[in-house]
């Protein structure tokens, strides 16, 4: 999906993005206290740069366990990411935090990171080399065995209509959380898993990331379709820049 239409999706989504997702905070908080855990052992000064951080659910959550922790925000959306500095002024985390509106390649050079997340992004870029390129562009924000946490959307779309699917599993579960209210809301997100977000089998994802400047991904989260990998920077990556 091209990246002004993205933004614009979710620029017009912010306002009420959370109150609707929220119906899936169980899998969301899951997903966070594993990604804590993950990153347990990194500095107590450590400088986390999170791609795509939206509303900043997962600052909010780091921030409040890991108060020395510095988070840098990139979100292109500014409406979201406006959002997001609204939240973190009322929950006392500000301090932590430095708000970037635009894309990665628009930060300026600084310091390299310890870690960094990228939750439900990078399945909005659909050619494969651009995607990998994605994470290369982490990578070389990361110093030397910095940590990345991906999440994305992930499953097996060939399977036979009919069959026993993950997908549809996954579709059953946001119209019991009222997520999804009607048939012609799952439709027009199953249109959607086709032709805008490229949900890929797991092990192609997993690929994308290892292509991208990472070590042996590892599959750490499963909630339906949401696949979360953590990796190190490869050994092989070129030299960091020096920002």
């Amino acid at each position: 999906m091209e990246k002004e239409k993205v933004t614009a999706i979710f620029d017009q989504q912010a306002s009420s993005y959370d109150q609707k997702w929220g119906k899936l905070a169980p899998i969301s908080s899951a997903l966070h206290l594993l990604t804590s855990a993950v990153l347990a052992e990194l500095p107590s000064s450590a400088r986390i740069l999170c791609v795509g951080a939206g509303t900043g659910t997962e600052i909010l959550f780091l921030a409040k366990k890991f108060p020395g922790w510095q988070f840098t925000a990139v979100e292109p959306s500014v409406a979201m990411m406006e959002v997001f500095r609204r939240r973190a002024e009322e929950q006392g985390i500000s301090s932590q935090c430095v708000f970037h509106s635009g894309y990665l390649d628009s930060f300026p050079p600084g310091e390299p990171f310890d870690a960094a997340t990228a939750l439900l992004v990078s399945q909005f870029i659909q050619e494969r080399t651009i995607r990998s390129e994605f994470f290369q562009g982490i990578a070389e924000r990361l110093r030397p065995e910095g940590i990345i946490i991906s999440a994305d959307l992930a499953g097996d779309l060939s399977v036979a209509t009919g069959s026993p699917s993950l997908l549809d599993l996954w579709f059953q579960v946001m119209k019991d959380s009222g997520t999804l209210p009607s048939p012609e809301a799952i439709e027009k997100m199953r249109e959607a898993y086709t032709r805008d977000v490229a949900v890929l089998p797991p092990r192609d994802t997993r690929d994308i990331i290892r292509q991208g400047g990472f070590a042996s991904p590892v599959l750490f989260f499963q909630a339906g379709m949401i696949h979360a990998w953590y990796a190190k920077r490869s050994p092989t990556q070129h030299p960091e820049r020096h920002y």
